[in-house]
């Protein structure tokens, strides 16, 4: 083992200092090729050539570094080759090539107030989520408990060899405001604890996983599926709906109760002794908000589990692993100012809203509970709070048509009442146990053609303006679990070959991403670009390359009088600057800078470490006092209020707000 890895060390020492290797053979090579290339060559004639990869090198080289140091040390390798090495081994790269090190948790099972048609109704699952996708997996091993989830993903992803001071965290499954207060409050209180923890926190995760086990739970999968298939065979045959499942498989102490779940009791209960002195602290008055430390709305029910809440969210704040990023998903008809007020109080940046179609008679024939009226008012409020929109939209639903699928994006894309911030874009899928079955089987609805299909989105894409970003264009759902449609899991190559093949170009974000390129600053240039929505003139500032490559960028708002149809009766036209929306503050709503992720507070060599971000808020200040705005507000993350704070920012209540 020892002896490839230092054989690898040799090759990546001899090509920084500009002697003979064989790198030289391969000039253009990224860094995700250059070990392959390496292995083959060095590993040529070796009887145990075949057992070495990243997945066993990377984890040795962490562990003699951490175990071993002097052995460490007679290896001789300085910072800048010791960078490099890392990135040779490092494991799925793009997972932090994007700026952040993104885990996704998933809530645990919870009925649905919407039926779908294309839903998917696996009991072990969140509705419309399946256990075979990947972060359901996880969410199941660990008992859907965020803290252990976290945990493990922060564990994960350090042997993979990824950098994870900067996370951003998505809470996928379901309707997030579906889920009683409560348990959303514990939920995230306990997303903070984990992160907070960090590396410490192995021992404490390894202590509630044998408290979940000796309670009588089980996180085997095929134990888990056996329990349940009763229940599933009926829900797949049309004899139960999911929430009538839920109920019968769980009961109603599981639905009911105050505690949401035996599950929430339990960690509760394992957890009390082991952070006494954390939970001791409830009652001290939080340093941020107004007089006691609290937002409006929280000073009756569930004070003091909010007041935790706010104490790890200012240890968070300094952390070694701080939430930058912070996303839910929900339905449009659940996005009401109270929803929105407390997703704030928890740290909320993004919103996640399931649109699917702009169509009311495709909603309805779908059983989709929401209207188009409910999606106009969700996206106008969401901006008005200042959250990033990340909008799922589906083609090919039961009663829609391709051309009208075509038109339908190209309004969702355009109409001031909608241009989400990102796009799910993707196609409804057929799987067991969804009311589309029926409808698969008479006839009435089928899947189109790969063809069909690869052209409409090729289209899409196409008709994607430069400030939307396409995060991804097909479900983590395995091909086993879909009867009928796209089971390409390289869809988004094809589309994008199409757009290629007929000479078309792609401006979305995603696809001009920098990711792991070098950046060179003094070529960038500045560019803002402007468009309308119902509520607010928005300026899309973004620093490109002389290609085209986008290397950071900005979201800024600038209100308008329409803004004050979305605000409660009593904060329209309020004189409130920096503690909640009005028309008198202008709203950064996004600040990202691309590249591989570094450490906090240490240099790097990614697009990140050039100042961009501050020049782009610098640029947005100008911006909004020319265009006469007295303030600015920023819908920071908690990991990123110390940063804002450095560039004038003041903590006020919901955001943080600079006079201009």
């Amino acid at each position: 083992m020892e002896e490839m890895l230092l054989l690898i060390i040799d090759e990546l020492r001899k090509h920084q200092a500009g002697e003979p290797s064989i790198l030289d053979n391969y000039p253009d090579a990224g860094d995700d090729v250059i070990f392959s290339r390496l292995i083959d060559i060095l590993g040529k004639g070796r009887p145990d050539a075949q057992d070495y990869s990243k997945q066993v090198l990377l984890p040795y080289y962490q562990e003699v570094k951490r175990d071993d140091y002097a052995r460490w040390q007679s290896w001789s390798i300085n910072p800048k080759l010791e960078r490099k090495l890392l990135r040779v081994l490092q494991i799925k790269p793009r997972r932090t090539q994007s700026g952040v090190a993104t885990i996704t948790v998933i809530t645990k099972p919870w009925r649905c107030a919407s039926d779908c048609l294309y839903c998917p109704c696996d009991i072990r699952m969140p509705k419309s989520y399946l256990s075979d996708e990947p972060a359901c997996q996880r969410a199941e091993r660990n008992f859907f408990d965020p803290y252990l989830q976290v945990q493990s993903r922060l564990a994960a992803l350090a042997r993979m060899g990824h950098v994870t001071d900067k996370v951003e965290i998505i809470v996928l499954g379901g309707s997030w405001c579906d889920y009683p207060r409560d348990y959303q409050i514990w939920f995230v209180s306990e997303l903070f604890r984990a992160l907070n923890d960090g590396e410490t926190g192995q021992k404490q995760a390894e202590s509630l996983t044998q408290a979940y086990l000796d309670a009588g739970f089980t996180d085997d999968k095929e134990e888990l599926a056996a329990r349940a298939k009763p229940v599933q065979d009926r829900i797949d045959a049309g004899d139960l709906s999911f929430n009538q499942a839920l109920q019968e498989l769980y009961g109603s102490d599981y639905l009911d109760s105050a505690d949401a779940t035996n599950l929430r009791a339990l960690a509760k209960r394992t957890s009390q002794s082991e952070h006494s002195a954390v939970r001791g602290k409830w009652r001290k008055p939080c340093a941020r908000g107004r007089d006691d430390g609290l937002p409006l709305s929280n000073r009756a029910a569930g004070v003091d589990a909010l007041r935790h809440l706010y104490e790890l969210q200012e240890i968070n704040e300094g952390s070694k692993h701080r939430m930058v990023g912070f996303t839910v998903e929900t339905r449009p008809d659940l996005v009401r100012a109270d929803t929105l007020e407390l997703m704030r109080q928890l740290g909320v940046t993004r919103l996640q809203i399931g649109i699917q179609s702009l169509d009311q008679r495709v909603l309805q024939m779908n059983h989709r509970k929401t209207s188009d009226a409910d999606i106009r008012h969700a996206f106008a409020l969401a901006r008005v709070y200042g959250f990033k929109i990340h909008g799922h939209f589906m083609q090919n639903l039961y009663g829609s048509t391709l051309d009208a699928d075509a038109a339908e994006y190209q309004v969702f894309m355009s109409d001031p009442a909608y241009i989400p911030d990102e796009v799910k874009l993707y196609p409804c899928s057929l799987v067991a146990g969804t009311g589309l079955v029926e409808h698969y089987r008479d006839g009435s609805w089928q899947p189109y053609s790969e063809d069909q299909l690869t052209e409409l989105l090729a289209a899409d894409t196409v008709a994607t303006p430069p400030w939307v970003r396409i995060s991804r264009m097909i479900r983590d759902i395995s091909s086993h679990d879909i009867m009928a449609g796209s089971k390409r899991t390289n869809l988004r190559q094809m589309v994008e070959a199409r757009v290629a093949a007929t000479g078309r170009d792609i401006v979305e974000i995603r696809h001009r991403e920098v990711s792991s390129r070098e950046v060179i600053h003094d070529e960038l240039s500045l560019d803002d670009i402007t468009y309308e929505t119902t509520v607010s003139t928005e300026h899309f500032l973004q620093w490109v390359t002389p290609v085209g490559r986008i290397a950071g960028f900005l979201r800024l708002s600038l209100p308008k009088p329409a803004r004050e149809d979305f605000l409660p009766k009593s904060l329209a036209g309020a004189d409130t600057p920096g503690a909640m929306p009005s028309v008198q503050s202008a709203m950064i709503r996004e600040v990202h800078v691309y590249g591989k992720v570094a450490a906090i507070n240490k240099a790097g060599e990614s697009a990140q470490h050039f100042g961009l971000g501050r020049q782009l808020i610098e640029q947005a200040c100008t911006i909004a006092r020319d265009a006469g705005y007295r303030d600015i507000k920023v819908i920071s993350s908690v990991g990123t209020r110390q940063y804002y704070r450095k560039l004038g920012f003041v903590d006020v209540e919901l955001y943080q707000n600079r006079k201009l």
